[in-house]
């Protein structure tokens, strides 16, 4: 796994443990081991390292990488280049099943409708986008050039509870997260599939997801009360109108983002 110390890494590793099943955990900063688990300290875009961490494992999940938008040559390095990193140390090493984590914001820029349907065409809302269309379009190169089973999850908003209105729609419980890499991870094939939990006002859809095994159980529905109040969300207006939401705002142009050294 990784990106294994991030919000959603964090989230899958007691989940994802198993009698006779070993995760190693990969992040750019240290982590502490549990039982079951080996961690190592090393940054994805290395290919010595990345070397080292796939060998001898039997399927990845590929969490690394920036999790929200940042200037074009963080994303180019970590979320790009990372992603190709991670994938040819799995051809090398002769991994089969690998598992990425795309986002919504690959399709940012679509509207809502009614049901939005699996394997939508590309339309990022930000640089950080544009990286997990690259995630998915490197994917597919490595399923059809060397047969590597490859899942690409569309993943909404993983946290432990729905945060706000949108995420009322949005949401993949951590349970149903898990219950989605287990999926993916037996798959076979290219799929790309909505990460979305069974939620009552859901919008995306849940068919490509189903056909490779997963059910989700949960609805972020038992939230809404507590979520929304007395008032119902504007469906008309971000961050309702699009897929990618409030990532569609202005606020996202290159001009404004910070600038790191």
């Amino acid at each position: 796994m990784t990106g294994a110390a991030g919000g959603v890494g964090t989230l899958l590793r007691p989940r994802l443990a198993r009698e006779g099943r070993v995760l190693r955990l990969l992040d750019l900063v240290p982590i502490e081991a549990g039982p079951g688990e080996e961690a190592l300290a090393a940054d994805l875009t290395d290919p010595d390292a990345m070397a080292k961490a796939v060998d001898g494992v039997d399927a990845i999940l590929h969490l690394g990488g920036h999790s929200v938008e940042r200037p074009w040559q963080q994303i180019l390095d970590a979320n790009i280049n990372g992603t190709y990193v991670v994938l040819e140390a799995a051809r090398r090493a002769g991994v089969r099943h690998v598992v990425l984590a795309s986002s919504n914001h690959a399709v940012g820029f679509q509207p809502r409708t009614d049901e939005v349907p699996d394997y939508l065409f590309p339309r990022p809302d930000t640089y950080y986008g544009v990286s997990k269309v690259a995630k998915e379009a490197l994917g597919s190169l490595y399923h059809d050039r060397y047969g590597m089973a490859v899942t690409c999850l569309r993943i909404g908003s993983c946290f432990e509870r729905p945060r706000d209105a949108r995420m009322l729609s949005t949401w993949l419980s951590p349970d149903d997260c898990a219950r989605l890499v287990e999926a993916a991870i037996a798959a076979e094939g290219f799929h790309v599939v909505w990460g979305v939990s069974a939620n009552t006002r859901r919008w995306w859809s849940l068919d490509e997801g189903r056909a490779i095994g997963f059910e989700p159980r949960d609805d972020a529905e038992a939230y809404a009360a507590e979520v929304l109040g007395d008032d119902e969300p504007d469906l008309s207006a971000l961050p309702h109108s699009h897929v990618g939401g409030r990532f569609c705002e202005p606020r996202y142009d290159a001009d404004n983002l910070t600038r790191e050294s």
